[in-house]
């Protein structure tokens, strides 16, 4: 099913200078207004220091979910000062509902930031921010999480991305291309800013989160994004961060493991921070 790809340096130029191609997509509602994005107040941007932003969204009143490869220096490859990195929640043209500095994150025990981009990094690409002091704004309700979705069901993703960083976009309208080895390629529109957005399901009207923007690829030159199956990471990832956890001090655990090691052999750029 998947093809052998590579990005050549050429390309992932071209995706770094892109301008407002994919803001323009017609399938990308922009959520400029109070009412149109009263139902997404829970996802937010997360500013890193200064340097750059991902998207991530409020999983509990002091929970953020996002992804992994947001917390760690693009040129350094060391872990990002927590101290510096900011979630403005429902951060709209210049202004957020609620603003809050984050105490510690995890990440998952198994990701690499040095490792290649590929389906390896990509399904343990997930991250756990814990807030200083938990947001309890009516209008701000954290999403619910659940089992990763079926092949072809209908998905969206709520995020921030270049050219769209003043105001989210909700894409609802894209699907589950396939699920392989704990990857969820997707047909959803992305592009740098958009690492850590959540991606939701809509089964009876609800929306829940199902995984995280981790990178995009191209398969049979169509641009796809990918994201990491939530279900057991997530919820150790949890126990982690309540037995004390935190980033700087984390090691690896095979307990963390999917127990899934195949390739795809696809070859992936990861959207990182604009």
């Amino acid at each position: 099913m998947f093809k052998s790809m590579r990005f050549p340096g050429l390309v992932i130029a071209l995706l770094w200078s892109m301008s407002s191609a994919s803001a323009q997509n017609a399938m990308l509602q922009r959520l400029d207004t109070t009412d149109d994005g009263r139902e997404w107040q829970a996802v937010g941007r997360i500013d890193i220091g200064g340097n750059g932003f991902c998207t991530g969204a409020l999983i509990a009143p002091d929970l953020v979910l996002t992804a992994a490869h947001c917390l760690f220096d693009a040129t350094t490859g060391k872990p990002v000062d927590t101290q510096q990195i900011e979630f403005l929640a429902g951060w709209r043209n210049g202004r957020a509902t609620a603003y809050r500095w984050v105490r510690r994150a995890v990440v998952h025990p198994d990701y690499d930031f040095s490792n290649r981009i590929d389906a390896a990094r990509v399904r343990n690409d997930i991250a756990l921010l814990e807030l200083h002091h938990p947001i309890a704004k009516s209008g701000v309700a954290p999403f619910l999480t659940d089992t990763q979705p079926r092949k072809h069901e209908r998905i969206g993703l709520v995020s921030y991305a270049r050219e769209r960083s003043e105001a989210p976009s909700l894409q609802d309208m894209c699907q589950v291309l396939e699920k392989r080895s704990g990857v969820l390629v997707m047909s959803c529109d992305v592009d740098y800013g958009a690492s850590g957005a959540p991606v939701f399901t809509f089964e009876d009207g609800a929306p829940r989160i199902v995984s995280v923007v981790s990178a995009m690829a191209e398969i049979h030159g169509k641009k796809v994004a990918l994201g990491a199956s939530l279900d057991r990471p997530l919820a150790m990832m949890r126990e982690a961060l309540e037995g004390g956890a935190r980033l700087e001090n984390q090691t690896r655990s095979e307990m963390f493991s999917t127990g899934q090691n195949r390739d795809t052999g696809a070859k992936f750029a990861s959207p990182d921070m604009d």
